[in-house]
């Protein structure tokens, strides 16, 4: 079970509003760790079941090398302009890798609706684009912070 969030109660997220942000929301930030211990940032598109995030990463990036070596990440989505408009989530744990690598759309039913739905919100198609460059990386976070100035 995720940690609860202790700090700034009044901004945090409600679980529906967290579902709402991340089912809308399209790019991250996640935080690696590389092998010599030092800290690597990137973007990258995600999807959100409700329970894990999703993360379809080019497997030859340093992202997947940094996560094979050290499977622990920091992710942020976040959003606003101004101060009053900021809101956002950290979510911290451990991944897992699903599916070949890298994927090439054999049946894999941890990723049957997963895919359509990740080819939907990021592409506009029903169905994922395999390109055998890519491979599914799960984060069902140990710990979830959120913040939504907005309440304020």
């Amino acid at each position: 079970m995720a940690a609860t969030q202790r700090r700034s109660r009044r901004i945090m997220m409600t679980p529906d509003e967290l579902d709402e942000f991340l089912a809308t929301q399209r790019t991250c930030r996640i935080a690696t760790v590389s092998g010599d211990g030092a800290p690597h940032v990137s973007a990258l598109w995600f999807a959100w079941d409700g329970t894990s995030l999703w993360l379809y990463s080019i497997v030859r990036s340093k992202r997947w090398a940094d996560l094979r070596h050290d499977p622990r990440v920091a992710v942020v989505v976040d959003a606003g302009e101004g101060y009053g408009e900021l809101r956002g989530v950290e979510l911290s744990g451990t991944v897992e890798f699903v599916g070949e690598i890298p994927r090439t759309g054999e049946p894999c039913t941890e990723l049957d609706a997963l895919e359509p739905l990740f080819a939907r919100k990021n592409f506009g198609l029903e169905a994922m684009p395999h390109d055998g460059r890519h491979a599914w990386i799960r984060l069902t976070p140990a710990k979830t912070v959120s913040w939504d100035f907005r309440k304020l």
